[in-house]
């Protein structure tokens, strides 16, 4: 499974984020080598483990352009660097606490013509005087965790509903949400982070067997 994976769901693709998303595997497995921030076993899955996992945040948002989105424990670069691909106008900043993660991410997004991607070595409870439009997270913590790091990071609702009034979908509307990528039973941790959510099913998104008891998690 290659690119055709994420054309197969992805059918208005530019040229542009054809060629970059082609990119990824090379350079992928080139610093995978290095650094290993992909699991052996998964690294022949790339498109359809990695790539296409972080994309099912665009088969249900829309990221506009200018924001500000901080992807919280980025690790490798999923999902922020598919989604800054898909969403070339915004942008995203990769937070994690293991530079050599961020070593990955740096070299893929020059390697790959990415521009829209940024780096900070750090943790995100740590972070100081700096506000989102959105946060999100792929199986990086419990989401009651994700929730305590990330409320001092997302800007006031009026704030960004002010900016970006024209263009939002009140139906969709992702600006001052945590957005987390999860996997399996989540009941009690639903339970335990006392808030009220959306949760989408990526199976329904996405028909492939490796999405089975994976999830979407919107928090506002």
């Amino acid at each position: 499974m290659g690119v055709a994976t994420i054309e197969k769901y992805f059918a208005d693709l530019t040229l542009s984020q054809k060629s970059q998303l082609t990119a990824l595997e090379l350079l992928y497995k080139e610093w995978n080598e290095k650094i290993n921030v992909i699991s052996r076993k998964d690294i022949d899955g790339l498109y359809l483990k990695h790539v296409l996992h972080s994309l099912s945040l665009a088969a249900v948002f829309e990221f506009m352009p200018g924001m500000q989105v901080i992807d919280i424990g980025c690790g490798g670069g999923f999902p922020l660097v598919p989604l800054a691909i898909i969403f070339p106008d915004t942008h995203f900043l990769g937070v994690d606490s293991i530079n050599k993660k961020l070593t990955v991410v740096k070299e893929v997004c020059l390697g790959a013509g990415i521009t829209n991607v940024s780096t900070l070595h750090s943790r995100a409870e740590s972070i100081a005087n700096r506000t989102f439009d959105v946060a999100i997270s792929r199986a990086v913590a419990p989401l009651k965790d994700l929730l305590q790091w990330s409320k001092h990071l997302l800007r006031k609702p009026s704030e960004v509903v002010n900016q970006f009034a024209p263009s939002l979908d009140t139906n969709l509307n992702i600006a001052t949400s945590l957005i987390c990528l999860k996997g399996g039973d989540l009941t009690r941790e639903i339970h335990e982070c006392g808030r009220n959510l959306k949760v989408w099913e990526i199976e329904k998104l996405f028909d492939e067997d490796y999405f089975k008891e994976k999830y979407i998690l919107q928090v506002r």
